[in-house]
């Protein structure tokens, strides 16, 4: 039986099929559509293109499906909640699928889908404990635990992108208004619009992100600059979380975790935060990148 996942990103949709190894059999993607109808006949679409590829055929090689979302399924209500794709919030999206593709569904907050897989045979593996963090368009993160996803009593553990920015100082009070409501969460600092948003703000220039690394590369000091405020900045939030779990590896995934100069700094920037005599923990790029998040929903499923 082959293994799907379904990773249901902000601008497109991954599926992909796993043999029992871990091995790609098949993957294909289309652009996130944008409307709850589509999404869901895209998904359903999906599902049958890999699988097809992959050699399934008829209901007896019917794979297991499990999908990582942004987000996450509300325990009171079963109603999607929390979804940059905001189309998603309010409806009842895994029962959906499941009545459109005619089998069970699995379903795990993205950035969980990216720890799981990292754990299981990444750059996670071996480690009891890893929390795992995704800094792209937007912040999310997840907690494995010998082998398993922490989902929380609420559904709603690891949600790191949404918590203060720690240890602020006065020029970064009361922090930029987010997408949830609040004001100063992780994601409006830490994330890839965040980085670009603060050189915009400090630097006067609307660079992406590539352009800013690239600057500070070349010794620009205003990149420079960015770039060492957005270390700082994620060794705070990375400290946090150390003082709470302080687990045995920190993967990242996501555009920023591509900027190598961030992995010789961050040991220090965590340290001078952390409540302890000393502290050393593995902080790694995720071995599969952008692969993590669709790996990690195919593996909600046992092999």
């Amino acid at each position: 039986m082959v293994q799907i996942g379904i990773d249901f990103g902000g601008t497109k949709i991954e599926a992909a099929a796993l043999d029992d190894d871990g091995r790609f059999l098949s993957r294909l993607r289309v652009p996130n559509p944008g409307d709850y109808d589509a999404a869901v006949r895209d998904v359903h679409a999906l599902v049958h293109a890999v699988e097809a590829e992959a050699g399934g055929q008829g209901d007896g090689a019917a794979g297991s499906i499990g999908i990582g979302t942004p987000g996450s399924i509300s325990p009171r209500t079963g109603l999607m909640r929390n979804a940059n794709s905001l189309y998603l919030n309010g409806r009842r999206f895994r029962e959906d699928l499941e009545t459109a593709i005619g089998r069970p569904v699995r379903m795990a907050n993205d950035a969980n889908c990216l720890a799981l897989s990292e754990a299981v045979d990444g750059a996670a593996a071996g480690a009891r404990s890893a929390f795992a963090i995704i800094v792209g368009t937007g912040c999310g993160g997840g907690l494995v635990v010998d082998g398993r996803i922490v989902q929380g009593a609420n559904g709603i553990a690891g949600e790191w992108g949404h918590v203060p920015l720690p240890w602020p100082n006065a020029s970064e009070l009361p922090g930029p208004e987010c997408w949830c409501g609040q004001r100063g969460c992780l994601e409006s600092w830490v994330s890839g619009t965040g980085f670009r948003r603060d050189h915009e703000t400090v630097a006067g220039q609307a660079w992406d992100g590539a352009a800013i690394v690239a600057a500070a590369r070349a010794g620009d000091p205003d990149a420079m600059a960015t770039l060492e405020r957005y270390v700082d900045r994620l060794g705070r939030a990375l400290a946090l979380i150390a003082n709470l779990i302080d687990p045995d590896c920190f993967v990242l995934g996501g555009g920023m975790s591509n900027v190598a100069e961030i992995y010789d700094r961050l040991p220090d920037a965590v340290r001078r935060h952390t409540f302890s005599d000393g502290w050393d923990a593995k902080i790694v790029q995720a071995v599969w990148g952008d692969s993590s998040g669709v790996r990690g929903a195919a593996r909600l499923w046992p092999v």
